[in-house]
């Protein structure tokens, strides 16, 4: 052991305290830095020499600098952090689309209703008045007006979030990029156990966090650059050095077909939905040829049933002449050379849609889905910004805009219903059909007529009387009886069509009045010298084809009052035609049963729930409790997943943050040490300068 030995373990115990000096340093002044976790020298003895009289240590060096990080709460933290993130952003959403049903006060929807109804109580006991009449008018207004907003600003509110989602996937996509760069970096200069990169590992943990807000995410870990994140399904985003895209595509189809030769035709929808659509084909055959499919809202897990049978309800896999309406989109096929077989698998997403990106294969739609029974898909995306997002936009509005849309439609149809049957102030001498069909050929009672109301068509019959346009009085003083569809057959909606109807209009009343089809709609001209007006209608026949009906449209966005009812108040409806053929003056029945719809209970289904036999009001009165109750839901797991985000942040922090009084401890610590080596070097060199003066 020589004085030049001394020297070295004082050199190597400088270099050390130095490092360490620097390290503290190091943490202190990024206390305050976003993702820095705090790092420590770890020292290691040299190797000893074998001397006399024993082994003799060589002093200490600094191995490396590593940073303290706990791999397994940080992953805990993503599932959480994730969860919370995608309540908050519905959360915050939400709170959007309350103030659209604030029913605490005077001006709202509920209130308008009521107002509407008693207008008609009003008009049921002054039916002649026609101040009565044009407030009636301009209440009817206001309220079609204020249910026209209302999904106007839902509308306004899913493009927003489509606008929302558009930007989180930007986000997301160059943060995966970013990480994938800094694997590479990693991989370049991370030498573990001597040249840890730390600071590239903490910005890529940042980056990974900044992306859980965004979307769930999972990641595997196996050291430097061998870093994977996937989606909670098992989708990769970044494995290594390459990484993978997102994409936000608008509408679109599928098709997995399993026959023998397979089905080359194609499947096509017209409208929109917030729901994504699965069909599968029941029954073989050719397009329009008896194939059948069967529909589900949640990828196949549950289908729609028929509410007579309980079994899968089926559907004709029509061409475009016969397409199928199914919960606001129409449905038909493009037929090919081959026929579709039992088996054969569509999908339609009728709005946009989030897909991951593979090379060699087609996008992957991991749009989140929610199932019927509750609870969501765990193959799609289910955590995050994005989560939030799309669930909102899907799972939430959609659902309010279904009711709303729903609650408007039974309002004009229960109307419209009564009101078709009755008599203004004067009768008609041409009207046409706010309605039309597909295809005249095809029957009404069909989902693929065209028909906004073909499901509330009944068998049954109605009745039609003359006048005459001069005195007004009935035409020959005869009942005219009812429509007759040949040998005094009723009207049957699985059978009849519209060219049926005008046959057997021309054919009864063929003397007083011209049925005829004008753009697929029906039109009612007298002929010269009489007018006509309509009474008893079991079938439903002229609400649904939109004939002497008060409101328009079937929808909340559509909802309107009929353009020949705005501008002559005489045309709305207050008295009925009596068996007598007579329209007396005075006469209430129509106003009477239009008011009393204020209490009658009702059955009003949807995609998402069965009706529950309420009133209108207390219909609308379910839409404003949803969105109370989902809007709680989201808070309550906005607050719960926060809170144990936040305890795992605080974990984290208690390994990984900087503690300054410790670090100033440390800090002191090292000084001494420093000095202590210093001290050694300076030792060393007095013994050397001894032993040198030994020679003089």
């Amino acid at each position: 052991m020589t004085l030049n030995s001394l020297l070295s373990v004082g050199k190597d115990a400088l270099f050390a305290s130095q490092s360490a000096i620097q390290t503290t340093g190091n943490n202190i002044a990024n206390v305050n830095t976003p993702g820095y976790s705090r790092q420590a020298v770890r020292f290691e003895a040299k190797t000893p020499i074998d001397w006399k009289p024993g082994q003799m240590g060589t002093g200490v060096k600094a191995a490396e600098v590593f940073r303290y990080f706990n791999t397994f709460i940080e992953q805990e933290y993503h599932d959480h952090f994730a969860t919370e993130q995608r309540w908050k952003a519905q959360h915050q959403m939400l709170q959007s689309v309350e103030s659209l049903f604030n029913e605490s006060n005077s001006k709202g929807i509920n209130a308008a209703l009521s107002q509407f109804f008693t207008d008609w109580q009003q008009l049921a006991q002054r039916p002649d008045d026609k101040a009565t009449r044009e407030a009636l008018l301009a209440h009817t207004q206001s309220l079609t007006s204020l249910i026209n907003s209302t999904a106007d600003s839902m509308n306004q509110l899913e493009h927003q979030m489509d606008e929302y989602i558009r930007q989180d996937v930007d986000k997301a996509n160059k943060l995966i990029k970013d990480i994938a760069e800094l694997n590479r970096s990693i991989q370049v200069h991370d030498i573990p156990g001597s040249n840890n990169a730390n600071t590239l590992l903490d910005q890529r943990n940042q980056m990974v966090r900044e992306l859980a807000a965004i979307m769930d995410v999972d990641v595997i870990d196996r050291g430097s650059g061998d870093f994977v994140v996937n989606t909670k399904a098992g989708h990769t985003l970044v494995d290594g050095e390459e990484s993978f895209e997102l994409k936000f595509e608008g509408p679109k189809t599928s098709a997995v077909v399993k026959g023998v030769p397979p089905f080359d035709g194609e499947i096509v929808f017209e409208g929109s939905s917030a729901r994504e659509y699965t069909l599968e084909i029941v029954s073989g055959g050719a397009v329009g040829g008896g194939a059948t499919f069967k529909v589900s809202y949640d990828g196949g897990r549950t289908w729609l049933t028929d509410e007579t049978t309980g079994l899968p309800k089926e559907f004709q896999a029509n061409a475009q002449t016969g397409k199928v309406h199914v919960d606001g989109l129409d449905i038909y096929f493009n037929a090919g050379a081959n026929d579709l077989a039992a088996g054969d698998e569509f999908t339609i997403v009728p709005k946009s849609g989030l897909y991951w990106v593979r090379p060699t294969t087609e996008p992957l739609n991991i749009t989140p889905m929610a199932f019927a029974e509750g609870g969501d898909n765990p193959r799609r995306l289910v955590g995050g910004t994005l989560a939030g997002y799309f669930s909102f936009r899907d799972a939430n509005l959609g659902k309010y805009q279904e009711k709303l849309d729903a609650f408007s439609r039974e309002l004009a149809w229960q109307v419209n219903y009564l009101h078709s049957q009755g008599a203004g102030l004067g009768h008609l001498d041409y009207t046409r059909g706010g309605d039309s069909v597909n295809d005249p050929a095809l029957a009404l009672g069909d989902a693929s007529s065209g028909l906004s109301y073909f499901d509330k068509l009944k068998s049954g019959n109605l009745t039609m009387y003359f006048f005459d346009s001069a005195t007004g009085e009935l035409a020959s003083g005869a009942s005219f009886g009812p429509l007759d569809f040949g040998g005094g057959a009723n009207f049957d909606p699985s059978v009849h069509t519209l060219d049926d109807v005008v046959n057997a209009i021309n054919t009864s009343w063929g003397g007083y009045v011209t049925a005829s089809i004008a753009d697929n709609q029906l039109v009612l001209d007298a002929a010269d010298g009489y007018q006509f007006g309509f009474a008893d209608d079991s079938t439903g026949l002229l609400a649904a084809l939109g004939i002497n009906t008060y409101f328009q449209g079937d929808s909340a966005v559509t909802l309107g009052m009929r353009p020949e009812v705005l501008a002559d108040v005489s045309r709305i409806n207050a008295g009925r035609i009596n068996g007598g053929g007579e329209a007396n003056v005075g006469d209430n029945d129509t106003a009477t049963a239009i008011s009393g719809l204020a209490t009658k209970k009702l059955d009003i289904p949807t995609s998402y729930e069965q009706g529950r036999n309420q009133s209108l009001s207390e219909y609308f009165n379910t839409i404003s409790a949803n969105v109370g109750s989902d809007t709680a839901q989201a808070k309550f797991g906005s607050d719960f997943y926060g809170t144990l985000a936040d305890d795992l942040s605080a974990r984290q922090d208690s390994v990984a943050g900087v503690n300054l009084d410790e670090e100033m401890s440390s800090l002191v610590k090292f000084q001494h040490s420093y000095k202590a080596a210093a001290k050694l070097v300076t030792t060393a060199d007095e013994m050397l300068q001894v032993l040198l003066g030994l020679k003089q």
